[in-house]
């Protein structure tokens, strides 16, 4: 065995359909300069943050309009040849490899913010648009998009994973935030489903079905989303804590006394460290809750005492305010870089990212038993948490040549799942099922549930074009 290589069972399922010549042709007839055969182009669409290695795509195609989606869509059905929609490449779970081959579908290009409604808070928009470009095109109207999973990762991609973060204790997540798509079938059709009202009881409600199927029921092209006004007055905070139950038991009390927190962040002590280097910053080496608080000045200023008191009746300590734009933008850029800071902790290492999600009762229970599991278990990791949603994150840090590693990672993580299922939890909190967490899928939703999905993927995709392989196997 390659000692680069993780044992058989924890390799995804590597099944590859032959990509006909005609089609490569036809794709290069129909696209031109936007088709890519080239090894660089299709490696480069063949790996995303997971730890898995697989072949790369066998062509990428970089569509710059709805009709070039749907007419590589419907090439590819007539061959019967895997389709696997490309955004940014931040997926964390495998969604973009391309298991069964076929061809990369790039909608990156499809970049443009196509209308602004700020009398009616909303916007609609193309997937290759991202989180940050969004929210420059609208701030001028007094309006910002709060969904914020850390990278800068492309619309498409996070309703397509059903994306959440750091905003979502108080704004909620893509589910809740998406209007309307539009969708290229996997005939090549072009569908609409919602429209820019706020609510409808009309049909079934094939916009929460799109949102969250991870490109395995349709390629989305346009998205109507829920815009927010931007608040009058903001506060970020840094609070630490002697202890990692303290900071979590903070947390649980600020979620249970209806305190409407914008954010609640915490790092371990190991994590804090690992920001510090990375970001140049000076923040107490101990477990930190990184908070942020929107409303009036009047409002912002209850939840801050509010949060203060509960705060220190745990302990807390060297509470830090952050009262300028450039102040708060500095300390949440260091924990969205908290991530990289862990694999630059590590030099050539691979990372496991886990992604369970508790109800906020059970988040002590949850996390602090995985970190004395994680402890004794001897593998470097890091630790960050959207704990005001019950949702944290093990980062372990792999050495890609010790295998042992892997399997020790994947033991801690099953380990992990298995209880926050048991408290009522759910596998994935936020980065999507994909190739990695499909036997979790199992245990979590059951075999019936799992069945009636399965239903849905053969009706609407009947020859399994559409990023295949993922979530489950047909």
């Amino acid at each position: 065995m390659n000692a680069a290589i993780p044992p058989d069972h924890l390799m995804p399922s590597v099944q590859l359909r032959e990509v006909p010549q005609a089609l490569l042709d036809a794709l290069q007839a129909r696209f031109g300069a936007q088709f890519s055969v080239a090894m660089a182009v299709r490696e480069q669409h063949g790996r995303d943050e997971s730890a898995f290695d697989v072949p790369p795509p066998d062509a990428v195609v970089f569509a710059q309009s709805t009709q070039d989606v749907a007419d590589a869509v419907k090439l590819c059905a007539q061959y019967r040849v895997p389709v696997i929609p490309f955004g940014v490449g931040s997926s964390l779970e495998g969604h973009l490899l391309a298991v069964h081959g076929g061809v990369s579908l790039d909608v990156s290009r499809m970049n443009q913010v196509l209308h602004i409604h700020a009398e009616d808070l909303t916007v609609t928009l193309q997937p290759g648009v991202t989180r940050k470009q969004l929210n420059e095109a609208v701030k001028s109207a007094g309006l910002f998009f709060p969904i914020d999973p850390g990278a800068d990762a492309s619309l498409g991609g996070m309703c397509a994973t059903r994306a959440s973060g750091t905003n979502a204790v108080r704004y909620g997540t893509m589910r809740e935030n998406v209007l309307a798509l539009e969708v290229v079938t996997a005939s090549g059709e072009v569908i609409r489903t919602g429209t820019r009202a706020k609510k409808s009881s009309a049909g079934y409600d094939l916009t929460r079905l799109m949102v969250g199927s991870e490109g395995t029921l349709g390629v989305i092209t346009e998205i109507t989303l829920k815009l927010h006004p931007l608040p009058e007055a903001v506060m970020a905070a840094s609070v630490s804590f002697a202890s990692l139950a303290d900071a979590v038991n903070t947390t649980i009390q600020i979620i249970q006394m209806g305190v409407p927190i914008a954010r609640c962040e915490l790092l371990d002590g190991r994590t804090v460290a690992m920001v510090n280097r990375h970001s140049r910053l000076s923040l107490p080496e101990t477990p930190l809750l990184l908070m942020e608080f929107h409303g009036s000045p009047e409002g912002v200023k209850e939840q801050v005492q509010t949060v203060q008191s509960i705060a220190h009746d745990h302990g807390g300590n060297a509470f830090e305010w952050a009262h300028t734009p450039e102040e708060r933008s500095r300390l949440w850029t260091a924990r969205h870089n908290a991530y990289f800071a862990g694999v630059q902790s590590r030099p050539g290492c691979r990372v496991i990212s886990t992604d369970t999600c508790v109800p906020i009762s059970r988040l002590a229970d949850a996390l602090l038993d995985c970190v004395t599991e994680a402890d004794a278990a001897g593998i470097p990791y890091f630790l960050v948490g959207h704990v005001g949603d019950g949702n944290f994150h093990m980062g372990y840090l792999l050495d890609p040549n010790q295998p042992q590693e892997r399997v020790a990672a994947e033991a801690l993580n099953t380990q992990l799942v298995q209880r926050a299922l048991r408290l009522g939890g759910t596998c994935s909190g936020e980065h999507g099922v994909g190739l990695h967490k499909m036997e979790f899928l199992r245990d979590e939703a059951g075999a019936g549930a799992v069945a009636m999905m399965r239903g849905i993927k053969q009706a609407l995709d009947p020859h399994n074009i559409l990023n295949p392989g993922k979530i489950f196997t047909l």
